[in-house]
């Protein structure tokens, strides 16, 4: 009996740390196992599920002390997914199987009592994580495979039962190491058509504004205007995801749970859309320990919509401001800092007051009831928000075959003619639409003259607007001189952005 190690991978967030397990069995001195380096509740349960799965798979469970160190030991060890690795490295340290094997490999998975190998949350960012530290194989729960090799340059094996390890370390048989089938990503396509909008020209044209340059948006009307479908048909406006952008995504969904075994790497953009009475954890993620993304990072790269925003109360709303600017959100739990990506489009949609008629002039809302219901939408966080709509009241069902408006493919392909142009002049800076610009940049390196920004200049000047909402005009105008092919905006481009921010739904 011996010092023998294995290694798996500590989550947190999307981010992981490679783990060195070793696993000291000592002759003689009473039976027990000690489990030290900081592990949580689930993983101090893992002694008891690791040593029935190997006595179920007929192997001796050493009768001696049985001491398991996790390292790095003041790292916080979360989770289930050290079962392999801890039941391969006492069956080494027990001289119950070679370990040659096990050098440079690191395991993943849960052990049932009876020996089978359940997948993980979090294996994709493991194995990122992984090959990050320069591991060259990785032995995961078979479901996983599919999502395991998404991850290029790693060898990826599937095991469905510790009796299959065993053997394989024995070297007495072959893990499932066939190639990966071709992945064909779900396309961006959901069937969901613009032309299904009946009327609101203003608001979509604001959608395909949003969508060119990444900018949120609020749409403020009574019930049954279109608002929702407006916001579920803007995903299909989206380019799809890169596969760097796609990974990101599947890394993230992932660590929630929510990842495809069958189709793991989706190039559409995702599309979240919470209940109003979800909690401030659900929306920008918490738990004890270690916290768990919340919609604002599962709508990475994606749009988070809030339907019925007014509804969601203050404390949940204010607790967007934070992600909205910076693109992540951050946070402190018991265990540590978790940083999760969460750069999103925010789409609001609100009615104007309590009541909600179908027309404006059959609401029965006193004035400070109005003030109040949307006052909910606090002043900094509406500062936020490039563009603002009041939807229009829907006068006709049926259309004339040459009023029909604009579909999806359509609109898409000058939204991606304006996002190709902004792509271009912002490479060299790593950015790729006009949303992600930083008001500095645009009002130094890419300044416009006086004249063109006069009306802005004006707003200010009256307070009407401010500093944080002028750079977001400034970004609203290259987004429309983009649609319009132009090189640079003009004052009517500024004066439209200016438009979209200064509408009345008091």
């Amino acid at each position: 009996m011996s010092l023998r190690r294995t290694w798996a991978v500590a989550l947190f967030g999307v981010d992981g740390v490679l783990v060195e397990i070793e696993a000291d069995v000592r002759k003689g001195g009473l039976p027990s196992v000690q489990l030290l380096g900081l592990p949580d509740m689930a993983l101090q349960e893992s002694k008891n599920r690791v040593r029935a799965a190997v006595q179920n798979c007929r192997e001796d469970w050493p009768k001696s002390c049985v001491t398991l160190a996790l390292s790095p030991a003041a790292l916080p060890k979360a989770g289930t997914s050290y079962d392999l690795a801890l039941a391969c490295a006492v069956l080494a340290g027990a001289d119950r199987v070679p370990p040659h094997r096990l050098e440079g490999t690191v395991l993943f998975g849960e052990l049932a009592l009876d020996g089978r190998i359940r997948t993980v949350r979090g294996l994709l960012p493991g194995l990122l994580a992984a090959r990050r530290a320069g591991v060259q194989r990785a032995v995961v729960p078979t479901e996983g495979l599919a999502e395991a090799r998404l991850v290029d340059g790693l060898e990826v094996l599937g095991a469905s039962h510790l009796r299959e390890v065993i053997d394989w370390l024995r070297e007495h048989g072959d893990l499932d190491a066939s190639p990966p089938d071709e992945q064909v990503p779900v396309s961006a396509e959901d069937g969901a058509d613009l032309a299904d909008v009946l009327g609101q020209p203003e608001a979509r044209w604001a959608l395909e504004v949003a969508a060119a340059g990444g900018h949120h948006l609020l749409l403020v009307g009574p019930p049954g205007t279109g608002k929702t479908m407006l916001a579920r048909r803007l995903g299909g406006l989206l380019p799809e995801l890169s596969r760097q952008q796609a990974l990101e995504v599947a890394a993230i969904r992932s660590v929630a749970g929510e990842l495809s075994g069958e189709a793991p790497l989706s190039v559409r953009p995702p599309f979240v859309a919470p209940h109003h009475s979800t909690s401030v954890s659900g929306l920008i993620g918490g738990g004890a320990g270690l916290a768990r993304p919340g919609a604002v990072s599962r709508a990475h790269r994606g749009t988070l919509f809030l339907d019925e925003a007014c509804e969601f109360g203050p404390k949940r709303l204010e607790a967007l401001r934070t992600s909205l600017e910076e693109g992540e959100v951050r946070l402190s739990r018991r265990d540590g800092t978790l940083r999760y990506p969460a750069r999103f489009q925010l789409v609001l949609a609100t009615n104007p007051c309590p009541c909600a008629p179908a027309r404006d002039s059959d609401c029965h809302c006193p004035a400070q009831a109005r003030r109040r219901y949307f006052g909910k939408l606090s002043g900094p966080l509406l500062d936020r928000v490039d563009l603002r709509v009041r939807m229009r009241p829907v006068t006709a069902m049926t259309m004339q075959p040459e009023q029909r408006p604009e579909s999806t493919a359509t609109v898409r392909e000058r939204v991606s003619r304006a996002r190709e142009l902004a792509a271009q002049r912002w490479a060299e800076h790593g950015w790729t639409t006009n949303g992600e610009v930083p008001g500095p940049v645009l009002r130094r390196e890419f300044a416009l003259p006086g004249t063109t920004t006069a009306l802005l200049d004006r707003g200010l000047d009256l307070g009407a607007v401010t500093a944080r909402g002028a750079d977001r005009c400034l970004r609203v105008a290259w987004t429309l001189s983009d649609l319009d092919g132009s090189p640079r905006p003009t004052g009517e481009h500024v004066a439209a952005a200016l438009d979209f921010r200064e509408r009345s739904f008091q």
